[in-house]
Formats: structure tokens, C-alpha cells, sequence
């Protein structure tokens, strides 16, 4: 097949994701009182609600609606006042009662939008009005968002004897029922995406945007959060629409995004061969970087879908609305913006911390330590030395900030010094001065380092003073390691320069 970026050349993608997403910081499923937990032993949590025994009642779980509302909010979307439960039927091994309950066609929220800050790759051509494009070729693609609904997760499967990353030619396959019935958003786009990366990009925005609402772990890991992805091939310059394949469950961005690119590269070489593209489901094998047909497409015709006649429709107040409102917290984009702004924090570092709530909450405290002029090294501290961490306090990342910010350690230095503190109450500048771990300042001591450098480095001399003055990082490099890591490299630079120069 030829490559993606060829393909990008002649064809357009239309893309639109499916993403799953699991309340797991609910307590109950979403309609019984069943524990939520998926680590407990196979089927113990389950009663006959969840297992769709005839004549058992469901009951909604309020704290997921809000879950949902607030979602909404997030996501620019419409909240919908009146919305209501329908049944989606087929036979299905992992849903006991051959039914799930979802929504119909009109869900809690509906009609959104998330735009997307996306590096230049000349795969998306700008839409009159929608797109901004900047001279280094990135751009903001606007995608907007058909729905957010409500509906039940499956059982899980555990296919066993088959090859890694195969569903077929398993031996057995065993249901664990815990999962079933737990609370389960699915927010559908529009087919605005055009590129793999464009999906990756949405996915990993939603993630945090979940995160920082606090309705779901989002492990993909573990497949509390998984996307469907939906992707035609039209000529460029056309606006027929082809005929799309759904590939189903992939639980990773790095899936999400070599998927679409393998079925991209697919559909283009069965339509430039003169074929037709199936509407049909398909599965990604990563182990065979393929996809392969799981089965024919089903039609909406096919799921009989009606309203649920146990669930009455759902009429939700302005009183409810504002209360999941007010809950909404300050969301990833603005917190990135006010770094940036207040703080001075590079944009990149200003993202990585806004969007993992637990980092943010870190960096915040550890901020409000230093003098303001030292944050911008707060944050490089968090994202470079203690990102994804849940050892070290506050103070702790204060503390490191400071000596870096005074250039009293290295960032080498503040490696060692990261692994000695985390997990204790130790104050790293203590610890500094117990292990030695200071940068040396001593002008002379370090001024003889860097004449002995000199006289074995004959050579990038020569290069230095012929007019390439980038040979000073070799040789800074060299005086730090013949300091063994303990010289401070601003001084090594400054000392190197004069002596070059004079």
C-alpha cells in the first residue's frame, strides 16, 4: 500500500470517532444499587436488574445524569431538557437481557463543539470561515459534537486460546457481568476530522476535559475510556460521500491513530484498483498492524429500537441544570491560558499541566512556594522531573524549583535528588547540602577545569575560533564531566568563552 501521506495527496478522509466513555468514580451502577468495581472476583457484583431478569425495575442513577449534564457543559454542547431511554436490541453474548438500554434520537446534550490546535501537514484544506491557519502551516479545526448520550456498558469478554491480538480462533470465552450496567456516555462527532492525527488530537482533548470534570478515570488501559472510529475516502475536490468502515474498540491513541492510517491507505488502494468499499465493522490487529472484518454493518432498522416502557422520559429543570453548572471546573484550555498568561509558562509546559488535573493541582501549590519570578521552573520541574508522580509534596517541588532556579544543581543533580526525597517529608535543599550535591561556584577551581579541557580538546579550539562557536556545548560538556556533573555549566560556558576569545 502506499504511504499516508501519499494517499492524503489524492484522497480526503472523513472521519468521525464514537467515544466510550465509563462513570468510574460513581459508587452504583447506572440502574441498580450494584457496586461498581471491576476488580473484584468475576460476577459479584450483580443482582437481577443488571442481569435483565423479567419483571425487575430499573431505577436511574442521578449522580451519572450530572455526570453527563456537566459533560455537556464541557463540551459546548446543548442540554436538552426533555430526552428519554429507549431499548437497543441484539443477541449479544456480553448483554444478558438482549437489550441495552441507550438513548433515541434525542439525548441529554446534543450539538457541540471542541476546536483542536493542530501542527501543519498540509492534509486539511481550509473551510471559508472555519479554519485559521498560521504561516508555520498549523491550524484550528472546529469539530463539532452530534450528541452525548446516556446508556448501559456490556460484560466483558475474555476470549482464551487464541494468537495475541486475534478475537478468532479462541478456544473459550468466558462473561464476567460485573461491568454490566456500569453508567457508559458515548459522544458521537460529526465527520469532521480528516486526518489520524486530527483523532488522536480529539481524543486525548476529551480525556483531559474528562479529567478535570472528575466523572471517570479514563483508562484506556483498562477500557474505562475506547473509540470507535468511522472513516470514508472521497477524491479531492468532491463532495460525494464514500462508503465508511467502523473500526471498534481501540483503547489507545497510538491505536486510534495507526487504525484509521492502515484503513485509510486500505480503502484508497480497493477504490484505485477499481473495487468497492463494504459497509462493514472491522477490527485492528496491533500484534499485525491490519485491520480485518469482524462483520457486515448493522442498519438502525436492524436494533428495533423503541422508547423503554419501564424508564418514564426525563424532563430535566433550569434549577438542575445550573446546579451541574456551577460544578463545572475550570477546564484545560482556560487553566492553559492562565498559566501562560499570569506565569509566563512556555505554552507547551502550560498544556501538559493543565490537562492532567493531579499535575495541575501540584504545580498550583508548589507556585504559590516560590517568588513568582521562579514559577516558570516549577513547571519545568513538573513536567520534566516529576510528571506522573505521586510522591512528592508541594514543598518538595518548591524546594527543587528554587535550587535549579539559583543554579545551585543540575537538572542531573535534581534527578538524584527527585529518587531521595519522593515518598518521604525530606526538604530537597537539606538533602542538597547532606549529599553533596550542590553545584560548585568556585571561579578558580573551575576556571583549572577548563584549562585542562582546552589543552586535550586541540581541535574544536580550532573549529571555535575558525568561526563555530556551537563547539562551546562540546566543550561545556566535557568540563562537566570532568567535574564528575559538579561544575555549574552557566560558569563552565562563561569561563570557556572568555578563554576562547582572549
Amino acid at each position: 500500500m502506499r504511504p499516508l501521506s501519499e494517499v492524503l495527496q489524492d484522497w480526503e478522509a472523513i472521519i468521525g470517532l464514537e467515544i466510550h466513555t465509563e462513570l468510574t468514580t460513581l459508587e452504583t451502577k447506572m440502574f441498580c444499587g450494584c457496586k461498581l468495581s471491576h476488580d473484584d472476583e468475576p460476577n459479584a457484583n450483580v443482582c437481577p436488574i443488571c442481569l435483565g431478569m423479567p419483571g425487575a425495575l430499573p431505577v436511574p442513577n442521578e449522580k451519572a445524569i450530572e455526570s453527563i449534564v456537566m459533560a455537556g457543559i464541557a463540551t459546548n454542547c446543548e442540554v436538552m431538557r426533555r430526552s428519554m431511554f429507549y431499548r437497543k436490541h441484539y443477541f449479544y453474548p456480553d448483554m444478558a437481557k438482549n437489550f441495552q438500554t441507550t438513548q433515541g434520537p434525542v439525548a441529554f446534550v446534543m450539538h457541540g463543539h471542541l476546536d483542536l490546535e493542530v501542527s501543519g501537514d498540509g492534509a486539511r484544506e481550509r473551510p471559508e470561515g472555519a479554519i485559521e491557519k498560521a504561516p508555520d502551516g498549523s491550524y484550528v479545526a472546529p469539530i463539532r459534537i452530534l450528541r452525548i448520550h446516556m446508556e448501559e456498558d456490556a460484560a466483558k469478554m475474555n476470549h482464551l486460546g487464541g494468537a495475541e491480538g486475534r478475537i478468532g480462533g479462541a478456544t473459550e470465552s468466558l462473561i464476567d457481568y460485573n461491568r454490566c450496567g456500569t453508567p457508559l456516555i458515548e459522544l458521537v462527532t460529526e465527520p469532521d476530522l480528516r486526518t489520524p492525527e486530527e483523532a488522536r488530537l480529539f481524543m486525548e482533548k476529551l480525556r483531559q476535559i474528562f479529567l478535570t470534570l472528575g466523572i471517570s478515570d479514563c483508562s484506556l488501559e483498562h477500557g474505562s475510556m475506547r473509540c470507535d472510529g468511522n472513516v470514508s475516502l472521497r477524491r479531492r475536490g468532491t463532495r460525494e460521500l464514500g462508503t465508511k468502515s467502523e473500526l471498534k474498540n481501540l483503547n489507545s491513541f497510538k491505536s486510534l491513530h495507526d487504525a484509521l492510517a492502515y484503513e485509510i491507505c486500505r480503502q484508497a488502494e480497493v477504490l484505485e484498483s477499481g473495487g468497492i468499499v463494504l459497509q462493514e465493522t472491522r477490527h485492528w490487529e496491533p500484534s499485525r498492524k491490519r485491520t480485518v472484518v469482524m462483520r457486515v454493518k448493522e442498519t438502525a432498522d436492524d436494533y428495533r429500537m423503541y422508547p423503554d416502557p419501564d424508564l418514564v422520559p426525563f424532563d430535566l429543570s433550569d434549577e438542575f441544570v445550573e446546579r451541574c453548572r456551577a460544578r463545572v471546573p475550570e477546564l484545560p484550555d482556560a487553566k492553559r491560558s492562565r498559566y501562560v498568561s499570569a506565569w509566563g509558562l512556555k505554552p507547551y509546559d502550560a498544556a501538559r499541566i493543565a490537562g492532567e488535573p493531579a499535575m495541575a493541582s501540584l504545580f498550583e501549590a508548589a507556585a504559590q512556594a516560590v517568588d513568582t519570578s521562579e514559577v516558570p521552573m516549577v513547571a519545568n520541574v513538573v513536567v520534566n522531573l516529576v510528571f506522573g508522580r505521586e510522591d512528592l509534596m508541594p514543598r518538595q517541588v518548591a524546594g527543587l524549583a528554587r535550587l535549579l532556579a539559583g543554579d545551585a544543581i543540575t537538572f542531573a543533580q535534581a534527578r538524584e535528588l527527585v529518587e531521595l526525597v519522593a515518598g518521604t517529608d525530606r526538604d530537597p535543599e537539606k538533602t542538597a547540602d547532606e549529599r553533596g550535591l550542590r553545584q560548585s561556584t568556585d571561579v578558580q577551581a573551575l576556571a583549572d577545569i577548563v584549562e585542562t579541557v582546552l589543552q586535550t580538546c586541540d581541535d574544536q579550539v580550532r573549529q571555535y575560533r575558525a568561526g563555530n562557536k556551537k563547539v562551546v556545548g562540546f566543550l561545556v560538556g566535557q568540563c562537566m564531566k570532568a567535574s564528575h556533573g559538579n561544575g555549574n555549566p552557566k560558569l563552565f560556558h562563561q569561563l570557556l568563552t572568555q578563554r576562547l576569545e582572549s
